[in-house]
């Protein structure tokens, strides 16, 4: 074979070997950090770093899992300022009601982000620190104007999120430094915000995505802040379309939608967008102009009406303190698990994934492999109650936690779970391959929503892919279950 020739990638494990840092602390972490400078990644929901090291686009030497450090976790108001932990899951954002009421833009893009899956294991530090144009979190981020607290080996220091952009997948994170938290003002009266968001399908990576956020004098808009995502190296501001946006007053009427038109047709001049798989620079300028009329007029209507409301509650529990782990890349550790309520304990080494666990080692066969790198949802098991996607947890960052599979969702003498049934009346599966993850996300989705609609069910398990179906089965089925009386739950 010729040297030249790319070697294929198995995306079912990683091949790389790592010594793995769990700290008990932000202050350890630091300190690890420190010890170890670029060599050193940190690993947070690992959405993106699990993939990067199975792709081989990264191969750190040592790997820091913070994932356990619980004052990085959650969102509070103090003094007219939000603050949200660095390791607040983006699906907690999407369910905040502080959040759709004071910074409406930024719930909106936590609930426009990606699968289901990936939102509730992703966290919003990693979506910040990942550096890519295409975040959904950035733009509302800048619009409102948050700014970041980093922690290094020289104190704390706090930088404009905008700041901390340099190109696609760079930041200005200095070496040794994790993210804190974020911080951004509370909205008033006077202020309102939106952010939307243009994709092939609804998990998937924005064409082009639009934050708005407004401030009212009156009958007139004083200032407009408009940021978007897909059309740049970095997300990117646009300033004269502000100014534009800003000049137009009264705001009501057909008069001012026609203005408001020719306001923001410049917008394409303001971006420099590719040509990529995703889109093209003509369609992506065009796109821009529409999406910020749409969304300038979503933010103005909101100074008229009641604040959103979350669509969905907050489930997660905040992490549990971590015991403080290192082990070396050729070590092996004994992690403890509970599988479907029976305690595990299982000697692992830092690069087993936990699928590889469940399928190989305690022969739970149900949980397939997929696509490796979180775009199938054919892995989906639960882990500590929350749908996770086995393909990207590393094992060893799963010591002490509850793992549920299939195997485990039907009663323990072997009645079928509800749902279960309602698939089979239904025919909601042909070759089977995806349905095990279908089933753990649909289980899910009904304890999060009793009586979901179609749409809210498509949107729940818009990371799960059927090849066979058509989903249209599937749905019926969930909507069966759904109208099953609890009390003949398996559970």
């Amino acid at each position: 074979m010729n040297q030249e020739t790319r070697h294929a990638t198995d995306t079912h494990i990683l091949v790389q070997r790592f010594d793995y840092m769990r700290p008990a602390t932000l202050k350890d972490a630091v300190y690890a950090l420190g010890q170890h400078g670029t060599h050193a990644h940190i690993l947070a929901g690992g959405t993106n770093l699990i993939v990067d090291m199975k792709l081989e686009r990264v191969a750190p030497d040592v790997v820091v899992d913070v994932s356990g450090l619980p004052e990085l976790v959650g969102i509070r108001e103090q003094a007219g300022t939000i603050h949200i932990g660095a390791l607040t899951p983006i699906r907690a954002l999407a369910a905040s009601a502080l959040l759709w009421e004071k910074a409406t833009a930024l719930a909106e893009a936590a609930a426009a982000f990606g699968s289901t899956q990936i939102s509730m294991r992703g966290t919003i530090g990693g979506n910040v620190c990942n550096g890519s144009p295409a975040s959904d979190t950035v733009p509302a981020l800048l619009a409102l104007e948050a700014e970041a607290v980093l922690v290094g080996p020289d104190g704390e220091r706090i930088a404009a999120v905008g700041d901390l952009l340099d190109a696609p997948g760079l930041t200005r994170v200095r070496a040794g430094e994790i993210l804190k938290e974020l911080r951004l003002p509370a909205g008033g009266a006077r202020t309102a915000s939106a952010f939307v968001k243009l994709s092939r399908v609804r998990a998937d990576l924005s064409k082009v995505s639009v934050a708005v956020r407004l401030v009212r004098e009156g009958d007139a808009i004083q200032a407009a802040r408009i940021e978007l995502g897909s059309v740049g190296a970095t997300v990117t501001r646009a300033r004269r379309t502000e100014s534009a946006v800003a000049a137009l007053h009264p705001h009501t009427g057909r008069a001012f939608h026609e203005r408001l038109v020719e306001a923001v047709r410049g917008v394409g001049e303001e971006i420099e967008p590719i040509d990529d798989v995703r889109s093209t620079v003509d369609y992506r300028r065009r796109a821009s102009a529409a999406l910020v009329h749409d969304a300038v007029l979503r933010a103005w209507d909101r100074f008229d009406s009641d604040p959103p409301k979350p669509r969905i509650a907050a489930t997660a529990a905040p992490p549990v303190a971590a015991e403080s782990w290192q082990v070396g890349a050729d070590e092996r550790i004994q992690i403890r698990l509970t599988v479907n309520g029976v305690p595990h304990r299982l000697d692992v080494g830092t690069n087993e994934l936990l699928l590889n666990v469940l399928r190989e080692r305690l022969h739970l066969t149900g949980a397939k492999y997929g696509c490796g790198i979180g775009e199938c949802g054919a892995c989906t098991v639960w882990l500590n109650g929350e749908p996770i996607l086995g393909c990207l947890v590393l094992a060893v960052s799963a010591d002490g936690c509850e793992v549920r599979t299939i195997e485990g969702l039907a009663a323990i003498d072997g009645t079928l779970d509800p749902l279960q049934t309602a698939f089979i009346e239904e025919n909601a599966f042909q070759c089977g391959y995806c349905t095990p993850g279908m089933l753990m996300m649909s289980k899910k989705l009904l304890q999060e929503i009793p009586e979901p609609t179609e749409d809210e069910i498509r949107d729940y398990l818009k990371g799960n892919r059927c090849r066979c179906t058509g989903y249209t089965s599937i749905v019926r089925a969930v909507q069966r279950a759904a109208a099953v009386p609890k009390e003949v739950s398996a559970e």
